[in-house]
């Protein structure tokens, strides 16, 4: 009997127009700017292709190089400007919704917590990535 994984939410509201935080978020050559938790851990190589059926993968690694993997999955449903939807390598499955505030632009980024780590763990890393992709859109 399979049980019912638990949802997380990470979010956060960027000063930037939609179309901006769309190409921030999906191009690899942002997406290695942004895609880390914390300032010792980078995503060297990123690769995406943004459509229901591609798929994407980015190496996330420690600076020092004493740890690594590859993040990546399947896309679900790809809606420009609006949604994106994919699966995990390991079946997890991710929904982020974008959407037009004002100047500004709110992104909502809902996914299914793994067994291994605590809640408060994923959810924190997970929202550490969030801060960084906002704080990086907004700087360039």
């Amino acid at each position: 009997m399979e049980t019912q994984k638990q949802m997380l939410t990470v979010e956060t509201n960027v000063a930037a127009p939609i179309e901006k935080v769309w190409d921030y978020w999906t191009k690899p050559e942002h997406i290695t700017q942004w895609n880390s938790a914390s300032p010792d851990w980078h995503s060297p190589t990123a690769t995406n292709d943004l459509r229901a059926g591609g798929s994407f993968s980015c190496r996330m690694e420690a600076k020092d190089g004493s740890m690594g993997f590859d993040f990546g999955g399947i896309y679900d449903e790809v809606t420009p400007h609006q949604q994106i939807t994919y699966t995990l390598g390991d079946g997890r499955k991710v929904d982020i919704k974008f959407t037009a505030e004002g100047q500004g632009t709110r992104v909502v980024e809902n996914f299914e917590a793994e067994a291994t780590n605590s809640l408060e763990m994923q959810q924190g890393g997970w929202q550490a990535i969030m801060d960084n992709f906002k704080k990086y859109t907004e700087a360039n």
